[in-house]
């Protein structure tokens, strides 16, 4: 009786460790959480993320062929996707998969990726004691239905979610907005930077504003304006605002030439734009004593060589107020800035300011010098913040509850490859105030999520020296601490055993 007990227990004992892991298993593939304390949960799936996953109704398939072994960042690069890509299946209900291919030793594999776009790529590893190069895979491509999309190298983890996520909503997408870029005079301007950004989750079309602006034409870029438009154009742009048309424009009062060292005022018919936003420029050009710098030549005796000096009519603001077309930013830079004028006395308009320099500014106004070097104008930056950037609205003119949205950034080099649209950060801007202005922001969030810049901040002349002061001093003193304490030690246990001992 007692064996037949002991086999029944045995019997009810497995059944219920089964029953165990089979609900744990059941409980972890649908209720998990991830401990993340990163200061902005780069290492968890962000909510836009998550919202993007919900609209995939077919299945997804992620196909990432890379190779193994890999040494320092790029291993971790591989354990980082794999963690990724299983937090995208674990919120996609199922419709999201993926698996990992070793295409080194396997031809067909190999042939495979390179038909999907994947290229091997030249990789110096350490390898029994010596160096070889090595060919290496790491890419992915994502397939839904009969489309796909390729990120044909992944060699970091900076900014690999929004890259993925931004390709499945590619995928997704059934209707893509068109965003135009403004062709205002003879040729193009040159934003290949900007369009290349937005062609990751627009239509991008360039539109001559002299023919009209086409009405599928969801967002429309006008930048750096130097003369007067045609009456052809100008009424064009005049028709896009009122049936309700969303604008952003780089535009500066002044031009700033470095080479001639001087800024001149722009004479131009398309500030009348901006008269029904209830915002104008002002005749000057914004100094910040935080900003960037330019390379000048200076001769010292018989040598001449080139530095680097800071540069004030280059503002970067770091602070930023709260809007969602800024949120997340850590910088911007500016080049030739002038100051934003507006009145929010009218109840029918809204203003927001969306960029602002420090309480560090100043601006230069008349004859405008802009020599880099011993500029008496670079004395007297004690002014409070400059507004440079702002989002506006106005009713529209023609459509009852129809809003035109602008987006006004006081510097006409901010969209071209040669000035603002170089800059990283400035290419974040822009893309997040698109999302905004048609509607669609899945992806503002989730784009500026990472750590892009960090720069140290200005500080005092006499806070500095004190800092280094400090960093000289304390650890000569701890280390004196430090041996009196233990010299004090050694003392106390010496007595202790002379008293012991005698």
């Amino acid at each position: 009786m007692p064996v037949i007990d002991s086999k029944k227990s045995f019997v009810i004992f497995i059944v219920v460790a089964i029953a165990l892991v089979a609900l744990g298993n059941l409980v972890s593939r649908n209720f998990f959480f991830r401990l993340d304390l990163t200061e902005n949960q780069i290492y968890s799936l962000s909510p836009s993320s998550k919202v993007i996953l919900e609209k995939i109704d077919d299945f997804l398939t992620a196909k990432v062929y890379f190779s193994e072994n890999l040494p320092g960042q790029y291993g971790n690069t591989r354990r980082y996707l794999q963690d990724i890509l299983e937090e995208y299946a674990a919120y996609s209900d199922g419709n999201f998969r993926f698996e990992f291919y070793r295409p080194d030793d396997d031809e067909k594999l190999a042939l495979e990726a390179q038909k999907s776009g994947i290229q091997p790529v030249q990789l110096q590893v350490l390898e029994n004691d010596k160096f070889e190069v090595k060919r290496i895979y790491m890419g992915m491509v994502l397939l839904y239905g009969d489309k796909r999309e390729v990120l044909p190298v992944i060699q970091t983890t900076t900014g690999l979610e929004y890259e993925i996520t931004t390709r499945i909503k590619k995928l997704v997408d059934d209707n893509r907005s068109v965003v135009g870029v403004a062709n205002t005079g003879a040729s193009a301007p040159a934003m290949e930077r900007v369009s290349a950004r937005l062609r990751e989750a627009y239509d991008v079309r360039s539109v001559f504003l002299s023919a009209g602006v086409p009405n599928d034409i969801e967002m429309l870029l006008v930048n750096g304006v130097v003369d007067s438009l045609s009456e052809d154009a100008l009424g064009a742009l005049r028709n896009y605002i009122n049936s309700g048309g969303n604008l952003f424009l780089a535009q500066s009062k002044i031009n700033g030439d470095l080479q001639a060292q001087r800024g001149t005022p722009i004479q131009s018919n398309i500030f009348d734009i901006l008269e029904p936003f209830g915002v104008s420029l002002a005749d000057n050009l914004v100094m910040d004593r935080i900003c960037g710098t330019v390379t000048v030549s200076q001769q010292r005796g018989f040598l001449r060589f080139n530095s680097a000096v800071e540069y004030p009519f280059f503002p970067v603001l770091q602070s930023f107020p709260d809007h969602e077309i800024v949120s997340g930013l850590e910088q911007v830079q500016m080049l030739f800035s002038s100051e934003i004028v507006y009145d929010t006395a009218d109840s029918t308009r809204l203003v927001k300011p969306l960029l602002v320099t420090s309480d560090h500014s100043g601006a230069a106004a008349g004859f405008i010098n802009l020599n880099p070097i011993q500029n008496q104008a670079f004395q007297s930056l004690n002014e409070p913040g400059k507004v440079v950037g702002v989002y506006a609205t106005v009713a529209s003119g023609s459509l009852e509850n129809v809003m035109s949205q602008l987006v006004l950034v006081s510097t006409s080099d901010f969209l071209l490859d040669g000035g603002g649209g170089q800059v990283p950060s400035n290419g974040i801007f822009v893309m997040n105030a698109v999302d905004v202005l048609i509607g669609d922001r899945d992806l503002v969030a989730l784009r500026s999520r990472e750590i892009t810049t960090r720069p140290l901040q200005t500080v005092e002349d006499t806070t500095r020296t004190t800092a280094k002061t400090l960093n000289i001093v304390l650890p000569v003193l701890l280390v004196i601490v430090l041996g009196l304490v233990q010299w004090r030690l050694v003392v106390a246990r010496a007595k202790r055993l002379e008293t012991l001992y005698e």
